[in-house]
């Protein structure tokens, strides 16, 4: 490949992947035609990009970017994916196809999250932490707690109050009806 092809694509690459803070790379080797496909769709429905770019083009593409480790030192091909609501929802999409026997040779290799270089053993620890929408309802959860918790006692005791009254009223209701028979 000529120098001006590399660096059409690899200009390309930048623009593809220039906002891109949070990607894996996956392993896609093995997979058949219409596997490949069928992944891909399966990725595609999910907002998940899925690009297979040779390694020393990507990392002269990313060469000052947030992913610029992802691709040091990067031995054999790989894909690289990006996308989803965050990269928790898009390490759990990887984990779940890598266990599917229909995109066997599927799995995650790596990645990058917040600067951090991941492996791939930490992408499946990733992959179990709570999504994001997950979070926000655990968050919004205690922070409501102590209210309902509040609430549930005030009412209580009003409960028990308004019960007492209610039982006075009957008592002295009971007593008036009383008094006029006996006279």
């Amino acid at each position: 490949m000529s120098k001006y092809v590399k660096n059409l694509v690899s200009e390309h690459l930048r623009g593809r992947l220039g906002n891109v803070q949070d990607a894996l790379l996956v392993n896609m080797i093995g997979l058949d035609a219409n596997a490949n496909s069928r992944l891909r769709a399966s990725l595609r429905d999910k907002n998940i990009h899925v690009m297979v770019v040779k390694n020393s083009l990507a990392a002269r593409a990313t060469e000052g970017t947030p992913l610029a480790p992802l691709f040091a030192g990067l031995e054999n091909t790989a894909a690289i994916c990006w996308g989803a609501e965050d990269i928790v929802s898009l390490a759990k999409e990887v984990a779940k196809l890598a266990k599917d026997k229909e995109y066997s040779p599927f799995q995650a290799r790596g990645g990058m999250m917040d600067g951090e270089c991941l492996d791939a053993a930490r992408v499946e620890q990733i992959s179990k932490w709570p999504s994001r929408e997950e979070q926000l309802s655990i968050i919004s959860g205690q922070i409501l707690s102590p209210g309902a918790t509040l609430a549930g006692q005030l009412d209580s005791v009003g409960g028990a109050l308004a019960s007492q009254i209610e039982q006075i009223g009957e008592e002295e209701d009971a007593g008036d009806v009383e008094e006029p028979a006996a006279a």
